[in-house]
């Protein structure tokens, strides 16, 4: 190997580390964007080489930008607020029954709004939710993280991940339901029944019965009469295999404009509210990828993913996914996803082997803090609201919850054929 091919693994590597990190506190975009930058300062990839590499996220972007509005109006039409008190006032003073609920509300946020809508947005409702009831937050704060990876599969728009896996080339709604549903029931299922033992002693007690429950206003209204809308046209676009950045993009635009409109307010605060640094985040990563692809790593893994794949397709997809699962922890599910779907445009490989890999990017996260994006904006969340999570308090409970979640939905999978 060259020094060139030296430099392009050292300058990756230090990225990933910086972006899983976050040395000095800078935002996890930073150290994406300079790993790119260096490549190109050292002459070790060309601008053009980088610029194509960036207009493959194309419709990634326009996903995450879709579903970051619809979050952020939500948040700020007391949307995601109102759901908890209901929740609360369900749980009828059960501890454990708010723990339902609020698992059961994840799964719905997850499915159709994208997990990191579900770790962002609703975890600090949830928060908000436990403290009026006055119960211990942290089980419910761990059913948020959890059940963000463990709910991500159910649909295709559940996961940026999964654009990012698939490359744009996404299977129709009914390929995907019957490769995903029993993988995706298991999953959560198995999730909320080791998250609930695990925290079996925290959630004995009672909890308040009775809170005020306002009035949801008229642009949360609005909010979620976009937010299904949204999910509707998602679907509708998925069973077509149509693109899924464009429709979710104009939806956000779209609810945005309605409540802004009907409210008549500015635009300007709800924008500046966006994190819109995981945009550069995102493109960062993919000139990264594409670099590590130059130096040939990438094509000897679709080799021997090939060869695998040939022999046995089944086992393939079973070790594969169990890989990529536990290696997303050391390198976050994003850039993981990144490689893993280049890998698989080279390999062309059954389609079991690609469903295989997605069920390990999506649900190994589960096992720590630095799995995916997602998890780390949870924890992100929860700092704010007071609480902490350290890496070793995280992986306690993800050591136990996500391999038998994991090994369950392989194993559904691979029964499936």
């Amino acid at each position: 190997m060259t020094v060139q091919t030296y430099a392009i693994w050292a300058i990756c590597f230090a990225a990933t580390f910086g972006v899983i990190t976050r040395p000095f506190k800078l935002p996890e975009a930073v150290w994406a964007v300079s790993g790119a930058a260096l490549l190109l300062l050292f002459g070790l990839m060309t601008p053009i080489a980088a610029w194509q590499a960036v207009l493959k996220g194309g419709d990634v972007y326009l996903f995450l930008i879709g579903m970051m509005l619809l979050s952020e109006v939500a948040r700020d039409e007391g949307l995601f607020d109102w759901v908890a008190e209901h929740a609360v006032r369900l749980a009828k003073g059960s501890t454990s029954r708010l723990f339902a609920l609020v698992f059961g509300v994840g799964i719905v946020v997850t499915t159709v709004l994208s997990n990191d809508a579900t770790a962002v947005v609703l975890t600090p409702a949830v928060y908000a939710a436990a403290k009026r009831a006055k119960a211990d937050p942290l089980p419910m704060l761990f059913a948020c993280a959890l059940i963000a990876n463990a709910a991500s599969f159910v649909l295709p728009i559940s996961n940026p991940a999964n654009l990012v896996l698939y490359g744009g080339a996404m299977p129709s709604l009914g390929a995907w339901m019957a490769s995903f549903a029993l993988p995706s029931l298991l999953s959560i299922g198995v999730t909320f029944l080791v998250l609930r033992w695990v925290e079996r002693e925290r959630l004995t007690g009672r909890c308040e019965t009775i809170v005020d429950v306002g009035t949801l206003p008229r642009g949360g209204k609005i909010a979620l009469g976009g937010i299904v809308a949204t999910a509707v046209l998602l679907i509708a676009a998925s069973a077509q295999g149509y693109d899924l950045g464009p429709p979710t993009c104009l939806a956000g635009f779209a609810t945005m404009a309605a409540i802004c409109i009907g409210g008549r307010k500015s635009p300007i605060p709800t924008l500046g509210s966006v994190s819109w640094a995981v945009l550069p985040l995102v493109a960062g990563l993919f000139v990264l990828v594409e670099a590590l692809a130059s130096t040939g790593v990438i094509a000897m893994l679709a080799r021997w993913l090939a060869a695998g794949a040939a022999q046995s397709p089944s086992t393939t997809a079973g070790v594969a996914g169990t890989i990529l699962a536990f290696g997303s922890n050391l390198m976050n599910n994003l850039p993981a996803g990144l490689i893993a779907s280049t890998t698989l445009q080279q390999a062309h490989v059954p389609q079991i082997v690609t469903d295989g890999l997605l069920i390990g990017v999506d649900l190994g996260p589960n096992l720590s803090i630095t799995g995916s994006l997602a998890t780390i904006l949870w924890l992100t969340a929860i700092r704010r609201e007071g609480e902490d999570v350290g890496f070793w308090r995280f992986l306690k409970v993800g050591a136990v919850a996500m391999p038998p979640a994991l090994f369950a939905a392989l194993g559904a999978r691979l029964l499936l054929g």
